[in-house]
């Protein structure tokens, strides 16, 4: 008798170890989606759990995508500064990059030119490192001027057109402006206001995850 109750007790230790590994055998692998940004990626002002890579992971993975959101926002960062640390930003791996900057040369009155030309060669590099591009558009702030405003809002149609990009026209569509959706600063999404982009965002990023790896 004993003897039989050690022989279940292994026949029981052995389905449990072998359970996970049938499971993961027909999970979907595992993605990488890599948020080149500034500090609307970043998640400035925001507590942990609450930035948009945050929130985005976890609800991609409500809708069923096995992905994890690699946070490479930096604060204030322009255009030129993405550029800069692309390459070590690529580091990571990812299959997928969300292109989320611009705001910063704008606020700053660069000129739009040069705001299309860093977009423009990180778009080539990321391009030619063989992953799927979102790119995603600002738009200037009006008191900058006619001009300057019309010039640099149509960077984005004019890189996406070039590139042949997923394109979303305004990072901050349905939060902008919004009192109950920014910060006290009027410039950066709270919490909410940041779940307002990412339900925004969802489909055509999962249109764009199940293109992945195809």
């Amino acid at each position: 008798m004993r003897l039989i109750k050690i022989c279940l007790l292994l026949l029981l230790a052995a389905t449990c170890s072998v359970q996970p590994l049938l499971a993961n055998s027909t999970a979907e692998p595992m993605k990488r989606l890599l948020v080149l940004g500034d500090s609307l990626t970043a998640g400035h002002g925001l507590a942990a759990g609450e930035t948009f890579p945050e929130q985005l992971e976890r609800a991609l993975q409500q809708a069923g995508h096995n992905v994890t959101v690699i946070n490479a926002g930096v604060s204030g960062d322009t255009t030129a500064g993405g550029l800069a640390r692309l390459d070590w930003a690529l580091r990571d791996d990812p299959q997928l990059v969300i292109v989320e900057l611009g705001g910063n040369d704008a606020l700053r009155g660069l000129p739009p030119e040069e705001t299309f030309a860093n977009l423009d060669a990180i778009l080539e590099r990321l391009d030619t490192a063989g992953v799927c591009i979102i790119l995603t558009g600002m738009q200037a702030p009006r008191n900058l001027g006619v001009d300057y405003t019309t010039a640099f809002n149509q960077i984005y149609t004019r890189l996406a057109s070039k590139h042949k990009v997923s394109f979303y026209p305004f990072f901050l569509d349905g939060v902008a402006l919004d009192p109950a959706l920014n910060q006290a600063d009027g410039i950066h999404p709270n919490s909410a206001g940041v779940g307002v982009i990412v339900d925004r965002m969802l489909p055509v990023l999962v249109s764009v995850l199940e293109t992945v790896n195809k």
